[in-house]
């Protein structure tokens, strides 16, 4: 079992080993995102085979993995994207770049000392908001233009109509706290919830109505989503995502597509041309512009 510092060590592997498939759908008009609901489910699983199946934290991690895998395959540089593939979880690219161009014999006693800095590489992301630090579980971020994309997870596994206020309460604060400061930013909010709340009659209709009232406000969330992940304590076989049960408005797919549109529509076209050109299926005639490489 991966350790308590870094619960990614666990999802690492699998991500590895996934294919980079283009994650857009050829000859859709408009553009339609594919999640890849696949490694979602085996992510899951694996905080759940280990018996963390009620630890709700490290599914949320897992989730956590998934959306920066994905937001890798739409086109953002790795080093962009926390929490990273590798550790350091957290790192700004900037100093990764200066690693990458000290002298070859440098570099493996710099990246050492810099595993053991967690200062410089924390493992988790902190951005001031307009009235408080905030945990940021997914972000696009770099120095030249700062934090371009940051997405909230939460999950529940259990007495859901007890716990559903609390959950909005907090996610509705923290919008409004991190739009205070970074208006520009495309911001998400991705809820997990095992599919036993199907079992609690009108609780999963409230859960769907809060979700879209927290996007209704210009300040508060671009896009949110629910993943509903089902399985079995008794006869565990695996992680099912039941994207049938989840409103097209409200699927990952969507929510995903969303934050990637609205960074692209905040940002002028020589800025992540990648994404872009993997959006639209061409190579855009404009080269990347990296203001920090600039002499």
């Amino acid at each position: 079992m991966a350790s308590k510092e870094d619960v990614f060590d666990s999802f690492e592997k699998e991500i590895r080993v996934r294919p980079p498939l283009d994650p857009w759908a050829p000859d859709a008009d408009p553009p339609r995102y594919v999640a890849d609901y696949d490694l979602l489910a085996t992510l899951l699983a694996i905080p759940v085979r280990d018996g963390s199946g009620s630890e709700s934290g490290r599914l949320a991690k897992a989730i956590d993995a998934w959306t920066a895998y994905e937001l890798r395959r739409a086109g953002f540089p790795p080093d962009e994207v926390w929490p990273r593939l590798t550790k350091p979880r957290v790192l700004p690219r900037e100093v990764g770049i200066f690693i990458d161009r000290l002298p070859r014999s440098l570099q493996p006693a710099a990246r050492d000392h810099l595993l053991r800095n967690k200062t410089v590489a924390p493992s988790d992301a902190r951005v001031l908001g307009r009235a408080y630090v905030k945990q940021v579980d997914v972000l696009i971020s770099q120095w030249a233009r700062g934090p371009e994309l940051l997405v909230s997870t939460k999950s529940m596994v259990s007495s859901f109509r007890n716990n559903l206020p609390n959950r909005f309460e907090e996610s509705y604060g923290d919008a409004k706290n991190l739009r205070g400061r970074y208006p520009m930013a495309a911001m998400g909010f991705l809820f997990v919830l095992r599919s036993t709340v199907l079992d609690e009659p009108g609780t999963f209709e409230k859960a769907l109505d809060m979700l879209r009232k927290l996007r209704v406000e210009s300040d508060v969330y671009d896009a949110t989503s629910i993943v509903l992940a089902e399985w079995d304590d008794a006869d565990f076989d695996g992680v099912t995502i039941r994207t049938d049960a989840v409103p097209a408005d409200l699927s990952a797919d969507r929510f995903i597509a969303t934050l990637i549109e609205a960074v692209l529509d905040r940002t002028p076209i020589e800025m992540h041309v990648e994404v872009r050109g993997r959006r639209e299926h061409r190579q855009l005639p404009v080269e990347e512009s990296d203001f920090f490489l600039l002499d």
